[in-house]
């Protein structure tokens, strides 16, 4: 089964769903979800990042708060992902994503990417988290709440234009803000590159975006 347990600094222990790939892989990347949990789609973009040569894998970050949270995108499911994501401990959260990088490091170089919850717990891991070599921030609409952490790693960030979560004009300027960081716009929702999220899922943004990220993970993790 691809779910193994980590064990974080302060001894909590979680779920991850882990998937290697065939042959030695080329790094590792650690998958940080949306606010639906370690879900069907976030186990989708875990396996294929494996495909792509990668040790993948998805912490399940809810677990301190409730254990196995695998949402669907219902107008229910999505309050109740924002009654977790709010409940969580910010230096909590941290702990959990560095026993994921930790536990893939041995791969080699590990990246981090992220969407939505995820996006912005990525910037937070490029500025806080050693082992991290390179970020990936999808949407990352809580950014501004930790606007202050700055990230070390080489990042890269997708933006929807059309983004109601977090305005484009400050998406924009957040990530140029950032010496060196690449920013993406597209003419896209939030959650545009979630195949799981009909009204806002955008297949040509989503596959662009997708080959930025391989190359940039293909240049700074292996």
């Amino acid at each position: 089964m691809p779910i193994t347990k980590l064990t974080a600094s302060d001894g909590f222990e979680l779920d991850a769903f882990r998937i290697d790939p065939e042959g030695q892989p080329r790094g590792a990347v650690v998958v940080l979800q949306e606010i639906f949990g370690v879900n069907d789609h976030i186990r989708a973009v875990t396996a294929m990042f494996a495909g792509c040569g990668y040790t993948a894998i998805a912490p399940s970050i809810f677990d301190r708060k409730q254990r196995g949270v695998r949402l669907a995108y219902t107008a229910k499911d999505h309050d109740e992902g924002i009654t977790l994501a709010r409940s969580m401990s910010p230096s909590e959260v941290m702990l959990d994503i560095a026993a994921a990088v930790a536990a893939v490091a041995p791969a080699g170089k590990v990246g981090v990417v992220g969407y939505c919850l995820g996006g912005a717990l990525t910037w937070r891991s490029a500025a806080l988290l050693p082992g991290v070599s390179a970020a990936v921030s999808y949407y990352g609409a809580q950014i501004p709440y930790f606007v202050e952490e700055r990230p070390k790693a080489p990042i890269q960030f997708h933006l929807g234009a059309r983004d109601s979560y977090w305005p484009i004009d400050q998406a924009r300027a957040i990530g140029g803000s950032v010496p060196g960081a690449e920013v993406f716009e597209y003419a896209a929702d939030h959650g545009f590159a979630c195949d799981h999220r009909a009204p806002v899922f955008d297949a040509d943004a989503s596959a662009l975006a997708l080959q930025r990220t391989l190359r940039f993970f293909a240049r700074h993790v292996g």
